[in-house]
């Protein structure tokens, strides 16, 4: 059957992508030699091309699309400003004397950057220069220090405004769509990044909590492990540094995510606030310069670039995979596995969980979530919990080895005296953290789909 060749194309990717070839180019090229073996065997219907204009076109006027470099510009303005160094000095100040009170102050601290920036390289790398010779000059164990920074890091994935929630709300949106008009409904009904927005805040700040919970019990069990400073001393106006140094951030993520919520503004919107308040922030702690600048447009417009051109491959892909009837493949795959709707959702979340070891959160954003969407919402299923699944689980693959980017990130910039297995290791608490929030969320819908029904019920 013809349509199994969508599946050998999707097994040629993913080795192209093994080789370390550039995604975008990846998946536009398997997708154009596959197409073209078909249409020589006359198994592939030419006319599908004929929709990638269109497809394109409306990448390039997607309003939601252009939070991304807004968003990104924003984060990297940030770090460029310092925020990070004054949250962390105030915070171990205030969690000081406490065992394990360093590792509190980095996970918090991670917390309120991934919330200020919602990019996961920027705060690991911050948090790895900042606070890994901190911890380690305090004795702490470099396992236990590596995997609080990198796990700290990767909350920029669930805890909005996150890039990864506002890509994975406009290929969840389409999937939604998609398949209401699959089911026959006209009037499709719309799911927005805001609903994710709203959706992912309990979830986020509850994977805080059991972290922050992780690390306590941790230094109460093994005292050696995460031991606390002889003696800190709180000079005066400690009290006053520490608000001083928590109200710009705080006041930029009340701004950019208050907007959102409350319908004041829609996410581009918000992430112009955003961009805007990170310019006056850098302004105001004197890191507004031209230098300065022009490192954070070219990183702004480097990231910014991967994502679009990623986004234009696998709209590509996908058009090919439609064409060989793999979306008819795939619908046939989880209508048969067992236990209906929770077999297929456990299924997709364990591929992905899978393919999390090799593969980036954008590739697997872009190419399996368009695919697998629509037969998943077919179901009955909430795009807003599917969504808020999906985003954890991706926040996971930034953690698992041997590819996980957070680990890379901080083995970057960690000392030479730690070695990649202690990273490793230190990580292997956080993922199953992850796991048991993704086990509860799939036993608690709610938890995801509770505060954005109350917000928006009256919009």
């Amino acid at each position: 059957m013809d349509n199994y060749l969508a599946l050998w194309m999707f097994g040629a990717v993913f080795i192209v992508l093994l080789t370390g070839f550039p995604v975008a180019f990846a998946l536009s090229g398997t997708a154009l030699a596959f197409a073209t073996v078909g249409i020589q065997f006359d198994v592939f219907d030419a006319a599908f091309l004929n929709a990638l204009p269109n497809r394109l076109f409306g990448i390039m006027n997607n309003q939601t699309l252009m939070a991304v470099p807004l968003f990104v510009f924003m984060g990297v303005m940030l770090e460029r400003a310092k925020i990070a160094e004054d949250l962390l000095e105030s915070i171990t100040e205030l969690f000081g004397t406490l065992r394990g009170g360093l590792g509190i102050a980095v996970m918090l601290v991670g917390m309120l950057m991934a919330a200020s920036t919602g990019i996961v390289g920027a705060t690991v790398v911050t948090m790895g220069l900042i606070s890994l010779p901190t911890m380690l000059r305090n004795n702490y164990n470099p396992s236990i220090a590596c995997g609080t920074i990198c796990a700290s890091g990767t909350l920029g994935q669930i805890i909005p405004p996150s890039i990864v929630l506002v890509l994975l709300g406009d290929v969840i949106s389409s999937a939604y769509q998609q398949a209401q008009l699959d089911m026959g409904i006209f009037s499709p009904e719309t799911v927005s990044v805001g609903d994710l927005f709203a959706g992912a805040l309990l979830p986020g700040l509850g994977l805080v909590l059991m972290y922050l919970t992780y690390i306590i019990i941790t230094a109460w069990l093994s005292p050696d492990s995460m031991p606390a400073p002889e003696k800190v001393i709180k000079e005066k106006g400690f009290y006053l540094r520490i608000l001083r140094s928590l109200a710009a951030p705080l006041l930029l993520i009340f701004s950019v995510l208050g907007s959102i919520m409350g319908g004041l503004a829609t996410p581009t919107e918000a992430a112009a606030v955003g961009a805007s308040g990170a310019i006056l922030l850098a302004f105001f702690k004197n890191q507004l310069n031209l230098s300065n600048l022009q490192e954070v447009m070219q990183n702004t417009t480097r990231v910014t670039s991967m994502v679009f051109m990623i986004l234009i491959g696998a709209a590509l892909f996908s058009l090919v995979f439609r064409g060989f009837e793999g979306d008819e493949l795939i619908i046939e795959l989880l209508s048969d596995l067992p236990g209906g709707k929770f077999g297929a959702v456990f299924f997709v979340m364990l591929i992905m969980f899978l393919l999390g070891f090799v593969l980036d959160f954008i590739e697997i954003t872009f190419v399996v979530v368009p695919i697998v969407g629509p037969v998943l919402l077919a179901m009955g299923i909430d795009p807003v919990w599917l969504g808020i699944m999906i985003a954890i689980n991706l926040q996971t693959s930034f953690l698992t080895p041997p590819f996980g980017f957070a680990l890379f990130y901080l083995r970057g910039v960690a000392p030479k005296e730690i070695s990649t297995g202690q990273i490793y290791k230190g990580v292997m608490p956080f993922i199953a953290i992850q796991l048991m929030m993704l086990a509860i969320l799939a036993y608690w819908p709610d938890l995801a789909t509770w505060l954005p029904s109350v917000i928006y019920s009256d919009i």
